[in-house]
């Protein structure tokens, strides 16, 4: 006999739990269907587990590069990888434990077993104990990405790593090659290189990050990277590998040439698939685009009416917060409010070393969409007392707005606790904030977040603690040409 249900959602990371609580309070009949663990792979295997490993590679960087310069003299440091291992997989067992806590308050069911449709009205779900059929009026379709991997280097978690393996290892690698240099990539080599593993990047474009981040913000993170030894290849592009005893070698295209790579590992992050082709969607009618990601409308609402899609499986960006606030809304239209995805932004955060964090347009983008003269206000780390004392003061904060409006269009950060910096402008981009907004906002001193102020104020022509050329800062932004 089956269940039945108001509302099934099938995927419990942070795009589904949320989902699945939501609607539960909102006082519907509700399970959720997990295959692996609750949390998804953002708190096991992704978000929480690599940013617990780059605070504590950051951590040991801190104190064997700047601690001297405070006034202590601390002796060698020893690293237990295999203690470090076991407290990043505490943090993000503490995690999950405390959704699927949350799950349980919320009186949702709670159902762990593979997921296909067998309908529009029903799934079939293989548990340990057999397979079940589980009705419902709607489904939600929350199963999230996976790693891609490219030819001639498939995952074995041993030699050749998605990001999975790259942040479950047992020991530091003393050489390792990364394949793709976005941020997945960057996050990894960089906290690897602090445990003092030395690293070597390939990245298939001519520069880091590129369409995500602007370029001035890159250079920072590139002097940063080559500052830490380690060594980046442009237009690189992985042909093959030999294992030969414990070492790798890679033969990749590089600029034309080949070139030859020797290392202990090879982690590749060129990206993620969406998992749109393991729960037999045909079978309910849904659609998927040539790309792998479900098509979806406004409401999140698929091909089918009454089955919905959220996260990385229904389209860039594949992020966890955006995943959440879909979960969130997807709940509110089934409990029969009005709502639409109608986001200005998403905000989007890289941590690396320095950290890289934006929201909005950056400067092409404001070609694109029209605008003419915009004022870019830019305030340095170093001018901020805050980072001084962090001796954190690499990077800036920038803040792109229409000159006749001054409303703001985008903010760019790499810096310290970009991430947690990036709140404040993302809330400015969203209720259309103007550049006085910001810079009449009494900000509490000493902080970092006193340069979202005076970033402003620099786009406002008054910067007070750096010095400014009158007018500089208006742009006319010439039309790019256009990319081959």
């Amino acid at each position: 006999m089956s269940q039945k249900f108001d509302t099934v959602v099938v995927g419990a990371g942070p795009g589904g739990y949320v989902c699945a609580i939501r609607a539960a309070q909102l006082g519907q009949k509700v399970a959720i269907i997990e295959r692996e663990y609750y949390g998804g792979v953002c708190l096991n295997v992704g978000c929480i587990p690599s940013k617990a490993m780059i605070s504590a590679a950051k951590f040991l960087d801190q104190v064997q590069n700047q601690s001297e310069a405070m006034g202590f003299t601390i002796g060698s440091v020893k690293l237990d990888m295999g203690q470090l291992k076991s407290w990043k997989d505490s943090v993000s067992k503490k995690m999950a434990n405390g959704v699927e806590q949350l799950l349980k308050g919320n009186k949702v069911t709670m159902i762990m077993g593979k997921a296909h449709f067998e309908s529009d009205q029903i799934l079939k779900v293989k548990t340990s104990s057999g397979e079940e059929s589980i009705e419902a009026k709607n489904f939600v379709v929350a199963t999230g990405s996976r790693p891609l991997s490219i030819p001639g280097f498939d995952f074995d978690e041993k030699n050749i790593l998605s990001s999975t393996g790259a942040l479950d290892l047992e020991k530091v690698p003393k050489k390792i090659l990364v394949v793709g240099g976005g941020y997945i990539g960057l996050e990894i080599g960089s906290y690897l290189a602090k445990l003092g593993t030395e690293v070597e990047i390939l990245e298939a474009g001519d520069t880091l990050l590129s369409g995500i981040c602007e370029p001035d913000v890159v250079q920072v993170i590139e002097r940063k990277l080559k500052k830490k030894a380690i060594k980046l290849h442009y237009k690189a592009f992985a042909k093959g590998y030999v294992k030969s005893g414990k070492n790798i070698t890679v033969t990749a295209d590089v600029k034309g040439s080949s070139q030859e790579f020797t290392a202990d590992k090879v982690i590749v992050t060129v990206g993620r698939k969406p998992n749109s082709d393991e729960m037999n969607l045909s079978a309910a009618g849904v659609e998927v685009n040539p790309l792998g990601f479900v098509k979806v409308d406004k409401q999140m609402r698929t091909s089918k009416s009454n089955i919905f899609a959220i996260g990385d499986i229904a389209g860039q960006p594949m992020l966890a917060h955006k995943a959440s606030h879909e979960g969130v809304l997807v709940a509110e239209v089934l409990s029969g409010q009005n709502r639409v995805f109608d986001a200005k932004t998403v905000p989007a955060v890289i941590f690396t070393d320095p950290e890289v964090a934006s929201v909005g347009l950056t400067e092409k983008q404001c070609v694109e969409a029209g605008y003419e003269n915009i004022s870019v206000g830019k305030f340095p780390f170093g001018a901020n007392g805050k980072a001084v004392s962090l001796q954190q003061t690499e990077g800036f904060v920038k803040i792109l707005a229409d000159s006749e409006s001054h409303v703001v269009l985008g903010v760019h950060i790499v810096g310290p606790q970009a991430s947690n910096l990036i709140s404040e402008a993302a809330l400015a981009v969203e209720m259309g904030a103007r550049l006085e907004d910001l810079a009449l906002t009494i900000h509490p001193h000493p902080t970092l977040g006193e340069t979202m102020m005076e970033a402003a104020e620099a786009a406002l022509g008054h910067a007070v603690h750096i010095i400014q050329k009158p007018l500089s800062h208006k742009k006319k932004l010439q039309p790019q040409p256009a990319e081959l």
